[in-house]
């Protein structure tokens, strides 16, 4: 079980294309007011299962599963197991966010940026768990489907591996989204031994293009190493 007893606001202000400077009282009071309420909405939950890798270019799991793509397959080259998760926040966030966006959309704008850390956060304590069940084992970076050339349309798979619909009430909508909104799907890689750190940043998302943040020289946070 994880839990989210505070949300990254740093993060959450990147998400609104904050640049720095003094935020308002009043900003600031109603980011708070948004941050309590969405505290008292989320339920995170995450779900993984570990399987060792029978091949690579593409990757193939020992379950029969195939992920086509040379990026995820030269991201978890070395390593001997990949672990899928997904991670959520849960389906009333989406229903708060929604019922902002008719009574308050600049209380919705604030809660949907918070709910996207959320989100992360929820993530990242998915990792902890996995490598807290693997004491003694190297990790890669999680990989996201929309990173790279790990397309979207590998979602059904993952989340039908998982059972996430079951485990963690996610379910795919239109165009490979899932619902709830707030929630990741990732592969991360698993080995005996030291893995090859690699740098993740913005040339591996999906967005890169056409990516706000990037236009005005912000990031998501998107940046790190193994």
């Amino acid at each position: 079980m994880i839990k989210i007893e505070q949300i990254d606001r740093e993060q959450a202000l990147r998400y609104m294309s904050y640049k720095g400077g003094a935020i308002s009282d009043t900003a600031l009071s109603e980011l708070e007011e948004c941050e309590r309420k969405l505290l008292e909405t989320i339920r995170p939950v995450c779900v993984y299962r570990v399987f060792k890798i029978n091949g690579f270019f593409p990757l193939v799991l020992e379950n029969g599963l195939v992920l086509e793509g040379k990026d995820l397959s030269e991201h978890l080259e070395g390593c001997e197991y990949a672990a899928l998760f997904a991670a959520t926040v849960g389906a009333d966030v989406d229903m708060l966010i929604r019922r902002l966006q008719i009574t308050d959309m600049a209380k919705s704008v604030m809660t949907d940026a918070l709910a996207s850390a959320a989100a992360e956060q929820a993530a990242d304590l998915a990792e902890e768990e996995i490598r807290k069940s693997l004491p003694g084992k190297f990790f890669t970076w999680r990989y996201s489907p929309g990173y790279g050339d790990l397309p979207l349309t590998v979602q059904p798979k993952l989340l039908n591996v998982l059972n996430a619909g079951k485990t963690a009430g996610i379910v795919l909508q239109k165009e490979n989204m899932m619902s709830p909104m707030k929630s990741v799907t990732a592969v991360i890689g698993i080995s005996e031994k030291p893995v090859e750190k690699k740098r993740m940043g913005c040339a591996e998302c999906r967005s890169f293009e056409g990516c706000s943040l990037r236009r005005k020289g912000l990031h998501c946070g998107f940046q790190k190493t193994t």
